[in-house]
């Protein structure tokens, strides 16, 4: 180019700026911005810079070509991705080459000139810049081609070229903008004559194409998806490690460009953009990131406090800083940096100010200023983005550590410690307090930025207007000191209301877990009342936490307006002149100064919350736990000592008390040596002690003095069945390695091989929650059998075959104890005499002390209570021969020609041969397991034919955007809306007077100090002052009613929730874990309590927020309108886009918590028999992957909403910097320049308002789902109506208790079969009816058709001329009793637990519990009738649990009484005693007995035996036992031999005492 190019461009200039005051600006600019040679060599310079870095690191990388090269993974979307690729990556290689081949062409062409004509400086520089960018797109070309090839080394080059696609796409983009503005300037002249401006324009597409992939990250999503891909388990092709390599996400390698613009992210959302997102989608943290390391470090630290000074319990904020401390660092260093680059702009306002009015002080002044601005916005939306992001992710970290620790703790705890904290509490400390004290992390940093930025701004306000700062340091301590008592109050006010959260939630736990119980006994509505009355007291405390934050948020935005009124009223009193430069920096620190302002009292609230947490996880760690000592473990590998003398249990002087503060002892004067090999029976009356006593060599039971020593391992079977949510294989191995001899040999020794034939699933069945879907059988089988796999050295096992049939538990006995168990020390707890025989020591207990041991002959000659216990026995087996008599009396009702013989309707069961009889009168399968396997069977001939499905399937979620009727449906929960059009109308007054003011004090201020100004100064000051605190008039209005709407519409959704939930069907519960429901109304409703309407006020704040500013900025000059459209669409285009992925990650996020919590709740259940498996370790790491799986979706979650605010900010950047480019630019106006400062200081919140805005769309598309998660359980299908009106039964009905059925068809679900099939007989009123029936036969199911747990598809119930299905659930099941098998008590005392309704008298409680035997054990007790019962009813034993359901029944006094295996727990005596209370009390009443005693059901007036859901006898059980092919008769034949052979076998054994 030649020199008169120069001159051109001055020339242009000329035109341009036509002032004499611009003429060194104008020239600064020829030369600079706008001439070709600077533009050129700019741009050679950045060429030579990214070749060098390339070469650096393309040499680093060949040095570690020598390690193997990371395994392939596999690719789950193979296909569209290769697609894609086809498509997009051939383009980009096909640009890279054009312009290396353009720019090659060039530097001939420049090369050939010059030998042609000669060479000039311009010549020089051009064939230098041709030659440059020549190699520099040659070598991109390369590097593209080989990240294709070569995926596994794209990381280390892809940030390198989309940055030199950036900078090459703005630097060209400049280039071809000058040059068509200044030739449109200087018509004399044209540059398209010029090569390298042919160059420029040619390769301008292929740049742009580059540049525009480059911004939207779409080379790297199409060459980077796969990694994030997870290798599939049936490749066949894997080798090595390579299968084993999981994908670990970028963030670890990605380098400092991708880091700070957060471009490593770019994959994961374009994968979101083409699919729904699930967990194994997410690549894995970083090893150093995950759980387990959080947990040993915070662990580590608690552990160095406690061992520092012993005498101090450790501190709970010491141990995460000491755990924490160089992550906080570093988030502490960029947060620093953010609040630094934040007043840069307030600190030079002055100047900008006073360059627009006419001053200059050096050349190039104001572009030098908007360099200095644009760059302190650059470097404060880096800060910005690494501070949040990296204080999140402390916050991950800390919630994973305190969950583990929290978890480790529960398995620890004592007896004690658990009366004090339940385990709904503990689940709600994890759930909420944890939650509170990892989202501090996000404000943690307030408590050191808020001074530093309080003193910054006093600086800056010392600079411009000189000592009145000192009123702006007054105003804000001012602010301060008010705000202290409001503190303080916030956080005793947050202690309040998670103490009524904390009962609200145990009352919410204990009902889901019994809820059977609740419908059976139509206590739900009661228990409902009382949740909903606890949710009233927690709704209170809310109100008043939310009244005194709303105090909160009124003072603090009030005190940018406090401290600017108090510094210009002092500077008018003091005489300090004002102009305009002083005021719109002292506006501009305000406003700056506003923003950490306006958190602040979120700050407060979070800070209330979280030392309430701390404070509660404080005192919960450091509840007593049970002594490592109390049992000393001896491997049994160990010589010496104990081993040596073969003895391995030994208790000596042991004293124990489950309440170490009670004066009377659990077990006194414990002695006891068991030998190797040895079994030991352990029998007693109810509440004697047997459980404790297996509990004390468990060290269960604190001890209180003593010694015990226990070698060997051990394996516990506990009385109440413990049964984990997983497969039935799962819980047999129990974490051991599957050894499948051994396993198939432990289900033929549990008899559970022909149960797992009826599963359509086999041993792969999924367990419900609590083994929901199991008999209690089927329960204690399986758990029998979890103890047999672990081929432990010692088996405790407390009373296993009560919930049993006879010939089953006798299997078990013969099959477990006495040969798979031959060689191993065996004590077990039994109430059934037929099983003390073999045994070779028996301990007898009474109160708490062994009276007896012996073996079984020792013991009958010399022993009183051992006597008592077979006498009893013997009594009940006795009482079989009177059968005839007792069947045979006299009934009106009875009708031989109603007898149903097995042979009339089943011809094949006259074949029941005696492995059959282990079926007749095993338990049913609570949801349809027989019905299960007909349908796995249809399906097997019919391929069309529904498939069976799992009982607990996988967490439900939507998919997709949010519809918006959940967003409507939320903002009109409250009058209809109203309110929200309020609150939108108080915040717009508020901004159009906050706005005013500002523009007034712009307008009236002179513009330089000593200037005319306007108005008066007292005018200026009474003006602003009114016009300021006018506007807080508005936000307390504005606050108070967010606060109204938000607790009203969250106290509407816990309401339909909860009631929804208590009128589902059984079905519901049994098909969804009791950890999904707590979510939904622990966590999600905590969101909808806390959170939803402050996001919502927050985006409607920050919109109009952000249109004021708009609008202030565009009367400065319109064309920031035409920069702001195209951005703000682009904004919108980029949020939609991240929504994609972000709202997946959401609900991702959402289920992988009900995993933990469901964890947390049924580990703290079993807590003891994890303990006596020893099995501690193996359940903590499943706790610690379950919070991996949870931090994937958080980690993202978090990560993807800083990659979109940094978008948001730089765009707004790129807004407000050609804004004051245009203010510099352009001719002076005619506007003000006070005004234009004005639009400067709002354009410098304006990325901080973008951003928010969309920080705030995006937190209210996130958080709205827990709304979406609490509306899918407000329409779960309800039950029948629990009162009919119209149609209800007269008040003494049913007046005889005649039960008919007819043609009784029931089904589980439309796509089951029946269950049910036809059945059709009658129980008439005063009966005693017995049913037995094998596995799937269809008993428990016709006991909830009863009670209509189950409502029938054909055929009816009537009961006493009432078809049952014409009235209410609650009119019916309040006129029946029921006992059920698995006894539930509630936390509380004996008084609500006998009387839930308080419809008794304390003369007729006690008249029911001493006729169930259990009033001695009540009066002993101090409280009497208000004696505490713990969490599940720990503090009783199970046989008293059984009989205070059996009080209940008798205070109930109805007609119809149901025993479903009433009496499993209680030893003979007992048993008999219960039986003559049920004959004397019910001696008119219709009993239906479930029950494996055959003496129980043999002295019935008829029994019933089902089969396959059909009638197969029914008739009196005198006539059945006369028909010996008979299912009936085997059973009591077999029955029958079993007790005489127990009664006349002798013991032979030799003691161990």
């Amino acid at each position: 180019m030649s020199i008169t190019s120069n001159v051109s461009l001055a020339t242009a200039a000329s035109h341009l700026f036509p002032k004499e005051g611009w003429a060194q600006q104008q020239q600064w600019l020829a030369a600079a911005l706008v001439k070709p040679c600077f533009q050129h060599a700019f741009t050679s310079i950045l060429n030579c810079v990214f070749l060098a870095i390339f070469t650096v690191t393309f040499f680093l990388q060949e040095c570690r070509n020598c390690s193997p090269p990371p395994a392939k993974l596999a690719d789950n979307h193979h296909h569209n991705r290769k697609e894609a690729r086809s498509i997009l990556h051939p383009i980009l290689l096909d640009c890279c080459a054009y312009l290396f081949l353009i720019n090659l062409a060039a530097s001939v062409w420049e090369t050939a000139t010059g030998i042609l004509i000669g060479w000039s400086s311009i010549l020089v520089h051009s064939e230098v810049f041709a030659v440059l960018q020549s190699i520099g797109w040659f070598v991109i070309f390369l590097v593209s081609r080989s990240c294709n090839a070569q995926q596994q080394n794209r990381l280390k080059y892809l940030g390198l070229l989309r940055a030199w696609w950036i900078l090459g796409f703005f630097a060209s983009t400049l280039s071809i903008l000058s040059g068509i503005f200044f030739s449109s300037k200087c018509k004399d002249h044209q540059f398209w004559d010029q090569p390298m401006w042919v160059v420029e324009i040619a390769s301008f597409p292929a740049i742009m194409f580059l540049g525009t992939q480059a911004l939207c990250s779409k080379m790297e999503i199409e060459l980077e998806d796969c990694i994030f891909q997870e290798p599939l388990l049936s490749d066949d092709n894997r080798q090595g490690d390579l299968g084993e390599r999981e994908p670990i996400t970028p963030y670890v390698t990605a380098g400092i460009f991708s880091l700070a613009t957060l471009s490593w992210l770019s994959p994961l959302l374009s994968l979101g953009a083409k699919k729904h997102l699930e967990l194994k989608d997410l690549p894995h943290l970083a090893p150093k990131s995950r759980a387990h390391i959080a947990y040993e470090e915070f662990q580590s630290s608690w552990e160095w406090l406690k061992q520092r000074n012993p005498l101090q319990a450790p501190s709970l904020v010491v141990a995460l800083v000491l755990s924490l401390w160089v992550e906080g660092a570093w988030n502490a260093l960029f947060a620093l940096i953010n609040v630094c680059a934040t007043y840069v702009g307030p600190f030079l306002i002055d100047d900008f100010v006073n360059y627009l009015g006419g001053r200059r002080r050096f050349a190039h002044e104001g572009l030098i200023l908007v360099s200095i601005f644009f760059i302190a916005k650059i470097i404060e939306n880096l800060g910005n983005r690494q501070w949040y992001l990296g204080s999140q992710i402390l916050g991950l970290r800390m919630k994973a550590a305190l969950v583990a620790f929290l978890f480790h703790k529960g398995l620890r705890l004592s007896n004690q410690s658990r009366r004090s904290h339940t385990s709904a509490e503990i689940i709600n400390y994890m759930v909420v307090d944890v939650q509170k004290i990892s989202d501090f992390t996000w404000s943690i940093n307030h408590f050191w930025t808020l001074p530093v930025r309080i003193g910054l701004a006093l600086a800056i306000l010392s600079r411009v207007v000189g000592v009145a700062w000192v009123a702006a340091l007054g105003a804000a301590l001012l602010i301060m000191f008010i705000n202290t008592p409001l503190t303080k109050l916030l956080e005793k006010l947050q202690a309040k209301v998670m103490a009524a959260k904390d009962e609200r939630m145990k009352a919410t736990s204990e009902s889901l877990r019994n809820m059977r119980v609740l419908k059976l006994h139509a206590w739900d509505e009661t228990y409902l009342a009382k949740i909903e009355d606890l949710r009233g007291k927690e709704f209170g405390w809310m109100w008043r936490h939310a009244l005194v934050m709303a105090s909160t948020v009124y003072t603090f935005w009030t005190a940018p307006i406090l401290v600017s009124t108090a510094t210009f009223a002092t500077c008018v009193g003091l005489g300090i002149p004002l102009s305009a430069g002083k005021i719109l920096t002292a506006l501009a620190t305000c406003r700056i100064l506003q923003d950490p302002l306006d958190v602040f009292p979120e700050f407060i609230a979070n800070l209330a919350q979280t030392r309430v947490s701390v404070q509660r996880l404080w005192r919960f760690l450091q509840e007593p736990e049970l002594p490592m000592d109390a049992v000393i473990h001896i491997p049994s590998c160990v010589d010496g000592g104990a081993t040596k003398l073969d003895i391995v249990i030994e208790v000596r002087e042991g004293n124990f008390s489950w309440d170490s503060l009670a004066t009377g002892l659990t077990l006194t004067g414990v002695n006891l040596q068991v030998k190797r090999g040895v079994r030991v029976a352990v029998c007693g009356t109810v509440g004697s002690g047997k459980s404790s006593l297996l509990s004390c060599i468990l060290g269960e039971i604190p001890k209180i003095s003593g010694t015990v020593r226990v070698v060997g391992s051990t394996a516990y079977v506990a009385q109440s069945a413990w049964i984990q949510s997983g497969t039935v294989e799962d819980n047999i191995r129990f974490g051991s390695p599957m050894d499948h001899d051994r396993y198939s040999s432990v289900l033929e020794a549990c008899a559970l091989k022909k149960d797992l034939e009826l599963f359509a699933f086999g041993d792969q069945t999924e367990i419900g929650e609590r083994g929901i879907n199991l008999s209690g059988g089927q329960k204690q089988r399986i758990q029998l059998a979890r103890a047999l796999y672990q081929n432990s050295s010692i088996y405790l096992l407390d009373d296993p075959f009560s919930a049993v049939d006879a010939h089953t538990g006798s299997h078990i006995f013969k099959e477990c104890i006495l040969k798979y168990l031959l060689s191993k020390t065996v004590v077990y707890v039994t109430h059934q005499v037929e099983f003390l025989s073999p045994a070779d020591l028996i301990l007898v207990l009474r109160g708490g002390e062994i009276v007896q041991a012996g073996n079984y002959d020792e013991l009958l000659q010399t022993g009183t209570d051992f006597s008592t216990l077979v006498h009893a026995h013997h009594e009940a087996i006795s009482g079989m021969g009177g059968i005839t008599s007792s069947s045979s009396r006299n009934n009106p009702h009875w009708n031989t020609a109603e007898s149903v013989s097995s042979h009339v309707l089943n011809d094949n069961a006259k074949a029941v041969d005696q492995d059959e009889a282990d079926e007749i009168s095993s338990q049913v399968i609570e949801s349809g397991q027989q019905q299960q396997l007909q349908q796995f069977e249809v399906e097997l001939t019919d391929p069309e034919a529904p498939k069976p499905q799992q009982l607990v399937t996988e967490e439900e979620r939507e998919r997709g955007t949010v519809n918006l009727g959940v967003y409507w449906s939320y903002l009109t929960a409250v009058y209809q809306g109203a309110l929200i059009v309020i609150i939108v109308i108080m915040q717009v007054c508020f901004q159009v007077l906050q706005i005013a003011g500002n523009y007034w004090m712009a307008w009236a201020s002179p513009t330089t100090s000593g200037g005319k100004s306007h108005v008066s100064s007292r005018k200026l000051i009474l003006v602003y002052v009114g016009l300021a605190f006018g506007s807080t008039i508005f936000v307390i209005i504005r606050s108070l009613l967010v606060e109204l709407v938000g607790l009203l519409a969250a106290q509407k959704y816990f309401k339909g929730m909860v009631r929804c939930i208590f009128r589902a069907p059984m079905s519901f519960f049994d098909s969804t874990p009791t950890g999904r429901i707590l979510n939904r109304s622990s966590s999600d409703q905590s969101d909808i309590d806390w959170e939803i309407q402050y996001k919502f006020g927050g985006l409607m704040v920050t919109t109009i927020q952000l249109l004021g500013t708009i609008t202030v900025m565009s009367q400065v000059g319109w064309e920031v309108l035409l920069l702001f459209l195209p951005v703000f669409i682009a904004c919108i285009f980029m949020q939609r886009y991240y929504m994609k992925s972000a709202r997946e990650l959401q609900r991702v996020k959402s289920i992988q918590q009900s995993p933990i919590i469901h964890h947390y709740g049924e580990s703290i259940t079993g807590a003891a028999t994890i303990r006596g498996f020893g099995q501690e370790q193996r359940f903590m790491d499943t706790i610690i992957n379950l919070c991996d799986k949870y931090m994937r979706p958080s980690f993202y979650t978090l990560a993807t909403t800083q990659w979109l605010v940094f978008r948001m900010e730089l765009l707004s950047t790129f807004i407000f910097a050609s804004l004051m480019m245009l203010v510099v630019l352009l001719p002076p106006s005619n506007l003000y320049s006070g005004l234009i400062g004005l639009a400067v200081i709002y354009g410098l919140s304006l990325n901080i308002q973008q951003s928010r805005w969309v920080w705030c769309l995006c937190d209210v598309e996130n958080t709205i789902i827990a709304v979406e998660r609490v509306q899918q359980y407000m329409g779960i299908p309800s039950e029948a109506p629990l009162l009919i009106q119209e149609s209800r039964p007269p008040r003494d009905w049913p007046t005889s208790g005649t039960i008919q059925l007819q043609d009784l068809q029931i089904q589980y679900a439309p796509n089951l079969p029946m269950v049910l099939h036809g059945i059709t007989c009658t129980f008439y009123g005063g009966e005693k009816v017995g049913i037995v029936g094998r596995t799937g036969s269809g008993k428990s199911t016709l006991i909830q058709a009863l009670f209509r747990m189950v409502e029938p598809v054909r055929g009816k119930i009537i009961i006493d001329r009432v078809d049952i299905a014409t009235i209410g659930l609650h009119d019916l099941r309040a006129r029946l009793s029921i006992i059920p098998q698995d006894p539930t008590l509630f936390e509380g005392n004996m008084r609500t637990n006998l009387d839930p309704l308080g419809e008794h008298s304390d003369a007729e409680l006690w008249e029911a519990l001493d006729k169930c035997k259990l009033g001695d054990a009540v009066r002993a007790k101090e409280k009497k009738l208000c004696s505490l019962v713990e969490e599940y009813g720990e503090n009783w034993s199970v046989g008293q649990q059984q009989l205070v359901c059996l009080g209940r029944a008798l205070l109930k006094s109805t007609r119809i009484l149901v025993l479903d295996e009433a009496t499993a727990s209680v030893d003979s005596a007992t048993d008999n005693i219960i039986q003559r209370t049920i004959r004397a009390e019910f001696n008119t009443c219709t009993v239906l007995t479930v029950a494996h005693r055959i003496p129980t059901v043999v002295d019935s007036d008829r029994v019933l035996v089902l089969s396959e859901g059909r009638v197969s006898e029914y008739d009196m059980p005198r006539r059945l036992l006369k028909d010996k092919s008979s299912c009936f008769a085997k059973l009591v034949a077999e029955y029958s031999e079993r007790a005489g052979s127990s009664s006349s076998s002798s013991g032979g054994a030799s003691t161990a005492l």
